[in-house]
């Protein structure tokens, strides 16, 4: 048997893996359309009964005057922060420096829309009040990412939410929600959608990431501002002659999914639990805050690749397909925690980990002889 030596493909061929719902193939496509009626008509450029009616039963659940169903995510927040700039007549947003919008966009906020992000808050920590009091420029709007990712999923607490929102208000300052992870945080908060997305002017959502479907998001907001969106949806050509696929995709698991968020939450703490035992391994949070957490080890990305490559053959359990390099001697990876963790024989689980912290322990020791 031909040795792999690429950490993805190793993964790959592993019996059980931690993340996700599962592999994102044909399924997903095959489930949610069994029991669909035939004879359910197509929305069109944006309108019909099937884009209508999810926009409205996505708008009282997140308790806002109206939605508008979006292609991307990636189209919806950055149509949301250009609206607010062109009411104030001042382009200039902030937000935090590792945001999407400026770290997986390829600047499409500045080179589409001109407008200019003001960066709050060390990358490595979330925004505090102070931060936005302590802005030296003015801005249109403040966006906040619930939960922050690329700092592990980190979230701030209710009540700074609160004053943040308030004093926006009193600023005259918009704030919008980037919630693609919204659903996953309700569990931590015991809040309502609708309870979080009050101290919001606008908010995203997302329908294929703790949810799982195809693609597609939501953007709400008042009338008057959803109604604008429509417009700039149209001008990025967001309105494709037809979106039911998606839609229905994102309706069917929204169903299913959301009333297993809290599962999902206990299970990544659990999961955190195992890690954090470790001497060599250990998590940001160290007690997870939604159903996703990073997974830090005290090894260099090259080495531990190949440490994690011969657990895989080894055991069969897969913990992730990368690692992204920290520094020279440390690594990490990210968990999003879905289904697919209540198939996982636990005790494997511990003793994967287990073997995966003596390693790394030893080729340490290895090293300082």
């Amino acid at each position: 048997m031909t040795k792999i030596n690429n950490l993805f493909e190793s993964f790959r061929q592993t019996q059980y893996q931690i993340n996700g719902h599962g592999k994102r193939n044909i399924h997903v496509l095959k489930e949610v359309f069994q029991e669909v009626d035939d004879h359910l008509e197509s929305d069109i450029y944006g309108n019909g009964k099937i884009i209508i009616n999810f926009q409205e039963k996505m708008a009282s659940y997140l308790g806002k005057e109206t939605a508008v169903f979006f292609p991307s995510g990636t189209m919806a927040q950055q149509i949301a922060l250009r609206i607010w700039c062109d009411k104030k007549e001042l382009k200039k947003v902030a937000y935090h420096p590792l945001c999407h919008l400026e770290i997986h966009e390829e600047n499409g906020l500045k080179e589409l829309h001109h407008i200019e992000p003001i960066l709050l808050a060390d990358k490595n920590r979330l925004i505090k009040l102070d931060d936005v009091v302590d802005m030296q420029q003015d801005i249109a709007c403040l966006l906040l990412e619930l939960p922050q990712r690329e700092i592990g999923g980190q979230l701030p607490d209710f009540e700074t939410l609160e004053e943040i929102s308030n004093y926006c208000r009193k600023k005259g300052i918009k704030l919008h929600l980037d919630g693609a992870r919204l659903f996953e945080v309700l569990p931590f908060y015991n809040k309502t959608a609708a309870e979080i997305c009050s101290l919001f002017d606008s908010v995203y959502v997302s329908f294929y990431k703790g949810i799982g479907g195809i693609a597609g998001a939501i953007l709400a907001g008042e009338k008057d501002f959803t109604e604008e969106s429509k417009i700039w949806k149209r001008r990025h050509g967001g309105d494709l002659i037809s979106l039911y696929p998606y839609i229905i995709s994102a309706d069917y698991y929204f169903k299913e999914k959301c009333p297993k968020m809290e599962q999902y939450y206990e299970d990544a703490k659990e999961l955190a639990s195992f890690f954090n035992s470790c001497q060599a391994i250990s998590t940001i949070p160290r007690e997870p805050v939604s159903n996703m957490f990073h997974v830090y080890f005290q090894a260099p990305k090259e080495d531990m690749e190949k440490v994690l490559i011969n657990v895989y053959e080894q055991m069969g359990i897969g913990l992730t397909g990368y690692v992204n390099k920290k520094t020279n001697k440390t690594c990490y990876f990210e968990v999003n925690i879905g289904d697919q963790y209540a198939t996982l024989p636990k005790e494997k689980v511990k003793k994967v980990i287990q073997m995966i912290d003596e390693q790394i322990i030893r080729s340490t020791f290895t090293e300082m002889e």
